[in-house]
Parts: C-alpha cells; sequence; structure tokens
C-alpha cells in the first residue's frame, strides 16, 4: 500500500486503527469513501476529530491526519488497481502483521458494499483532474493602522477560500483586496462562469 509517511511505518497505523472500535473506524472510513465517491466536497478532519473525542479516542493531529491520510491513499490504491475486498485485506496484512481481526473486517466490509462505487468515481475523476472551491466568504474594512500612512482609512475586501486538493484535503486560503482589485476578480469570475455554462 502506498505511505504516506514511511517513517511512520504502516505497522503503526494498524495499531492506531486498531484501538478504534468497529463503529468509529467504520465512521471514519465511512467520510472517506463518501469523499471517494464523489458525494461530498472533502474528508473534513475536524469532524472525523470530534467524533474521536466523543468516543473517548484521543490522538494528536499529525497522528490523525496521518490515519486519514493513510485510509484516503489505502481506498484510493485500491480503486485505481480494481482490487477485490480480499484482496483490499491481504494487501493490508502484507504491509503489517498487526492489524485487529475487527479492523480488517470492517475495511473488508465496506470495500465489499462501496468499492466498485468508489472504482467508478475514480475513474471519472482521473480524466478530470483539477482542485475544487468549496466556499468563497468575503468581508468589507476599513484599513486603520498600516506601514504607510496614505493606505489608512482606505477600505478594502478580506477574503477566506475554501479549496480541496485532489488528495481531499480542505485547504483555507485568506487574502486582502483593494476595492479596484476585488472588482477586477469579481468580474473574471463572472466572465468563468459564463464560459462553464457553454461547455
Amino acid at each position: 500500500m502506498p505511505g504516506v509517511d514511511a517513517s511512520y511505518g504502516i505497522s503503526k497505523f494498524a495499531d492506531n486503527i486498531g484501538c478504534l472500535s468497529p463503529d468509529l473506524l467504520s465512521g471514519t472510513c465511512q467520510h472517506i469513501l463518501t469523499y471517494l465517491q464523489g458525494k461530498s466536497s472533502g474528508v473534513d478532519s475536524a469532524e472525523i476529530s470530534d467524533s474521536f473525542l466523543s468516543a473517548g479516542v484521543s490522538f494528536d493531529h499529525d497522528t490523525l491526519q496521518n490515519m486519514i491520510r493513510f485510509l484516503l491513499l489505502t481506498f484510493r490504491s485500491a480503486a485505481k488497481n480494481n482490487l477485490s475486498a480480499k484482496d483490499l485485506v491481504a494487501r493490508l496484512e502484507e504491509g503489517s502483521s498487526r492489524w485487529s481481526k475487527a479492523s480488517l473486517q470492517v475495511m473488508h466490509k465496506l470495500w465489499s458494499d462501496q468499492g466498485a462505487l468508489v472504482h467508478a468515481q475514480q475513474e471519472i475523476q482521473a480524466t478530470l483532474s483539477i482542485g475544487q472551491i468549496v466556499d468563497i466568504q468575503w468581508k468589507l474594512g476599513m484599513a486603520v493602522s498600516a506601514d504607510s500612512c496614505r493606505s489608512l482609512n482606505s477600505p478594502y475586501v478580506c477574503l477566506l477560500l475554501r479549496t480541496v486538493d485532489l488528495s481531499g484535503q480542505i485547504w483555507r486560503r485568506s487574502f486582502e483586496m483593494t476595492i479596484p482589485q476585488f472588482q477586477n476578480f469579481h468580474k473574471q469570475f463572472k466572465e468563468m462562469a459564463a464560459v462553464l455554462e457553454t461547455v
């Protein structure tokens, strides 16, 4: 299986995933499989973290992120190679002997039920390999302090973009623009939308 961080080790993933109850693992995998089937815009690690905390399971941020990436890459690789549930479990067992029986049963069941749907969606996405904007928020502000005096009392627009990359991770980007820059940005978005409607 493709590694997320080779130094982290597949046995460590097996141990951490083995700490999860079958229901918690199933819920976590379901988040990922829903994304891989194109039914959600990304994998929300904050929501997964909240479900872990509610169940009394606490992992540090990096451990949780690595676990999510590992599961994402595992399912994506299984879809790319069109693996059966039996083959998926066999590959996991080849990577480490420390997988719990319960974890492997959950993975087998979910992949038996949803593997074909993930495979079909991954083939479609392979032809449309682009990221996606999930949300845009903006607010109008007024600069009251700055390094240069001439920019004081100037209005500006602060944009917050949420995007999902090809790996499924949701990223937040924020930046500020002057009013003319924002108007130009808005004009370009309208032009792109008009072009996309003709496709």
